[in-house]
Formats: structure tokens, C-alpha cells, sequence
């Protein structure tokens, strides 16, 4: 297939949920990248899942655990894979939904939360995350250099997988929620898991984010303050919610770019990056 029908092809696969994609948004080319689907054994499932890699390296890659936005494993989050691909890092981006439905299916947010985002169990998430460091592992992966990012949904799980995983080596939580009702399937908020944080863990928020209220980021700096946790936040004060969706009109192209280049120096200076 010819490189612009490879870029069509990928400018359909964005969350309709959201509308039509924004002018700005960015489509990586394949070239010194392998990618593609996957599955992962997880308990007693085989789950789906998107990988991206360096196309001349096979063997003892820093890995990258990437964690959807609501909207599950879309162009986007492909996307996010083939950048950290480029970058030199075997990325994997697991369906975490699944067993509960298909959030391509969804046509307005509101009901993609009710019916299928809300009834996916946190402890099955993390539990399947780790099955995706398993397969890592098996495909190139050098478990002692592990890292997790996640964006909106995969922020909150982010925080919550550096309390879940030791082997975790850093994490970079891009606009989660730290605070929230607690139900059966969702029964812990990052916030409470600030004394179990056995990662490095950087935040990335927006200052205009309505959803994510500037008081709730400030509970968690004090509840990492608190647990001496190595932990820091950062706040772009003219950044909304979904800062870094450049498929989005949320995009906040200085904010989104900072990060990134922000989250790479994380995982550098947690030992997280490629040989040179």
C-alpha cells in the first residue's frame, strides 16, 4: 500500500466519539518502524493490542506500557506507540475494554462512560497490564527498563499501576484524575495510593482542565509531600483537558510538546531510555 493511502487509511481509525479530527492532527510515518496488531495471553483471554517498535532492533528495547484514553486503542494512541517507536522504545498499547464492549461503537461520550468505561474493574486493568509487560518480555523487551504513560483514563491507571507494579522503573500520567467517587468496580483514587508508589511518577495537567479541578492536584502534591513520594506534578496554565490529543481542539501544541519532551527526560533519568 502506498504511503498516502497508509496515512488515509489512518486519518479514518480516530474516535468518533469526538467528532470530526482537528487540522492538527499528527500521523507518524512507518519509515524505521515495525508495527502492528497483537494479542496478549491475560487470564485465560486473549486481549488485542497495537505495538510499535524500531525496525532494525529486536532484541533489549526499553518498554513502554501505553495506557488509552476513553476512546480505547484509536488512531491516536497508535500513534503515541510509533512516536515512542521512533524515540527507540518497544511500545504497547493493550484494549483494556475489551470484555465489556467496543468503544469505537460509541457516538457521544456521555454514553461511552455509562455503558461501557464505568464498568471496566480497575483490578482487571492492572492485572492485564502486567500480562502486557509479560508479553514485552517474550517480544524484545528489557523488563529492567519499564515504563508506563497513560492520557485521561490511562492517567488515573497510570498512578495506579506505579502502586501496583515494582518492576515498574518510571511513569508519566498525562492529565488523570487523582480524586473521584469510589464504586465496587473503581474502589481506589490515586490519591490514596500515594504512600504505596513504588515508581517515579510525573503528572502532567492542564490549568484550564474543568475536569480535573486545580484543589484535587493539589491534594495529591500533598499526599505525595506527605508519603515522600517521588512524585511531580506539572501544571500548563494555559492548557485544558486532553492538552496532548492533537486530533482534538483541546490541543495546546506548546503545552503538548513540553510534555513529551518532558516525559522522555523522565524516563531518561529513571533509566528508561534507549542504548546509545
Amino acid at each position: 500500500m502506498k504511503t498516502e493511502e497508509n496515512m488515509a487509511q489512518k486519518a479514518r481509525g480516530f474516535a468518533p466519539a469526538v467528532g470530526p479530527t482537528a487540522t492538527t492532527t499528527i500521523i507518524t510515518g512507518d519509515h524505521a518502524i515495525h508495527s502492528g496488531e497483537t494479542s496478549v495471553a491475560t487470564q485465560g483471554e486473549n486481549m488485542p493490542a497495537f505495538f510499535a517498535r524500531p525496525e532494525n532492533k529486536t532484541e533489549g528495547l526499553p518498554v513502554v506500557l501505553v495506557v488509552q484514553e476513553i476512546f480505547g486503542v484509536h488512531e491516536h494512541i497508535r500513534d503515541i506507540c510509533r512516536r515512542l517507536a521512533a524515540e527507540g522504545y518497544l511500545a504497547v498499547a493493550p484494549e483494556l475494554y475489551f470484555r465489556e464492549g467496543d468503544p469505537s461503537e460509541y457516538s457521544d461520550i456521555p454514553t461511552l462512560f455509562k455503558e461501557l468505561v464505568n464498568k471496566v474493574p480497575d483490578a482487571q486493568v492492572l492485572a492485564d497490564l502486567d500480562h502486557v509487560a509479560n508479553w514485552a518480555a517474550k517480544h524484545g523487551g528489557d523488563m529492567r527498563t519499564m515504563a508506563i504513560t497513560g492520557f485521561c483514563w490511562g492517567g488515573r491507571i497510570t498512578w495506579l499501576y506505579a502502586a501496583h507494579n515494582p518492576q515498574l522503573k518510571a511513569a508519566v500520567a498525562w492529565y488523570g484524575k487523582v480524586v473521584g467517587e469510589k464504586t465496587i468496580k473503581q474502589p481506589t483514587q490515586p490519591v490514596d495510593v500515594a504512600t504505596e508508589l513504588s515508581a517515579p511518577v510525573l503528572g502532567l495537567y492542564g490549568g484550564k482542565d474543568e475536569s480535573i479541578p486545580q484543589e484535587s492536584i493539589e491534594l495529591m502534591r500533598k499526599a505525595v509531600r506527605a508519603a515522600n513520594a517521588n512524585a511531580e506534578i506539572v501544571v500548563y496554565p494555559e492548557a485544558g483537558h486532553a492538552f496532548n490529543a492533537d486530533y482534538r481542539e483541546s490541543y495546546h501544541e506548546a503545552s503538548a510538546k513540553d510534555g513529551w519532551q518532558r516525559m522522555l527526560a523522565w524516563f531518561t533519568q529513571y533509566g528508561v531510555a534507549p542504548a546509545k
